[in-house]
């Protein structure tokens, strides 16, 4: 897979512009993140569907808190048919101050996805699901059945148990991340989630989900990684941050910022290291030599947000960043 995140802050017609420059600078994979506060992304990733011919398309990532897993799976569905079979699901826990801001409690976060995962392949398969542990289900059952294919179900992780969990069950992990350090941590969650994967699962996607900003100045692609790298830094486990050397401290007054909605205060607490951390930033070489790191581990790569000061120059850099970084 080589994907390409798009962040539903924009008009859409400006999101389905670059879904389609996406597609042309030879992205196969479009997803569409997911916070209550942007645009809806399952609208978003179905303009860009019939906008485009060829890339799949999907929520990076849905949670299955905010709405109900039997609900979720049928909106994948949907985009699935209306796609003619070019849906991705992508799932994942959720970002834990969004949720907390809707008054959800990400209880058990492992279980729900992986129940929501199972219970959707259940439904997109034709089955009726009774289903009772982190949700109830009787008898739920999709009445289109026969418009659904195979969707790739992938599962955004970062900690250990996550990942090992998708590498088991899943069709592949996007492991949210940037450096080379956290992916050679990764790839032995991976490994070890896939020593206990059923031989009949098929084959695996570990997928590099890494935050990206290119520009043709690298001051100006790092000044616009502070705003992801807060939100980053901010929610970062403990052990993260000791493997980047970030002082917990501040990265704690940044997470109070974020949860605070002072985002200004936020974004200009962001240090170098923590960028250096966090996300690929840099001109086209710079951002292609990590890529090249970061895929000695991962199978493949998304280029997730911001991109780049400017979005859909951002893309075709990033598109001209990957070439680079897989050219033999």
């Amino acid at each position: 897979m080589r994907g390409i995140e798009i962040t539903p802050e924009h008009p859409i017609s400006e999101l389905v512009e670059l879904g389609r420059t996406a597609e042309r600078e030879g992205f196969d994979t479009v997803f569409a993140s997911c916070h209550y506060n942007n645009r809806d992304p399952f609208v978003v990733l179905d303009r860009i569907a019939a906008a485009t011919d060829e890339v799949r398309v999907g929520p990076g990532v849905a949670n299955p808190y905010e709405t109900h897993p039997v609900t979720l799976a049928s909106r994948i569905a949907t985009l699935d048919e209306a796609s003619d079979g070019r849906a991705v699901c992508g799932l994942g826990a959720g970002d834990r101050s969004t949720l907390r801001n809707l008054g959800y409690d990400r209880e058990r976060p492992l279980r729900r996805v992986l129940e929501a995962m199972k219970v959707s392949q259940k439904l997109w398969a034709g089955e009726r699901v009774d289903h009772d542990g982190t949700f109830e289900a009787t008898d739920a059952a999709l009445n289109y059945p026969d418009a659904v294919g195979r969707v790739p179900a992938y599962v955004g992780a970062q900690g250990p148990h996550m990942i090992r969990m998708a590498a088991k069950h899943a069709d592949g992990v996007l492991v949210n991340a940037a450096h080379p350090k956290d992916f050679a941590w990764a790839d032995e969650q991976v490994a070890a989630g896939l020593d206990d994967r059923p031989d009949d699962r098929g084959a695996f996607d570990f997928a590099a989900y890494a935050s990206v900003s290119v520009a043709e100045d690298d001051d100006d692609a790092r000044e616009a990684a502070r705003p992801p790298v807060a939100f980053i830094v901010g929610g970062a486990a403990p052990p993260v941050l000791e493997r980047h050397d970030i002082d917990a401290e501040r990265a704690e007054a940044i997470g109070e910022k974020v949860a605070a909605g002072e985002f200004s205060a936020a974004f200009e607490a962001v240090t170098p290291a923590m960028i250096d951390a966090f996300c690929i930033a840099g001109t086209v070489d710079g951002v292609a030599d990590r890529i090249a790191e970061v895929l000695t581990y991962a199978d493949s790569f998304v280029a997730g947000s911001p991109l780049g000061p400017d979005p859909a120059d951002a893309i075709s850099l990033a598109g001209a960043a990957c070439d680079r970084a897989t050219r033999e």
